[in-house]
């Protein structure tokens, strides 16, 4: 929603905006399998690890964003370019 709402306003705020985006899409599609997988149980494990994950990664990509740097999500599928 920030890089429909504020795109045109700079390259780094695209970026960025387009790089969380990104990541809540892979973390949507971990949701969606770990859910579909809880009738085998394993689905548990998966939806225990990506809410973790979500936690810390976000974690850092606020604190890297709050000193203005290029941050990357190490597990991201890129959908938008």
């Amino acid at each position: 929603m920030i890089w429909l709402v504020f795109k045109g306003r700079g390259q780094y705020l695209e970026d960025q905006s387009k790089e969380s985006l990104n990541f809540q899409l892979t973390l949507l599609i971990a949701y969606v399998v770990g859910s579909i997988l809880t009738i085998v149980l394993i689905g548990f494990l998966i939806l225990i690890v990506a809410g973790i994950a979500a936690l810390v990664l976000q974690i850092v990509a606020a604190v890297a964003s709050s000193r203005f740097e290029w941050y990357r999500y190490p597990v991201s599928i890129r959908f938008v370019k």
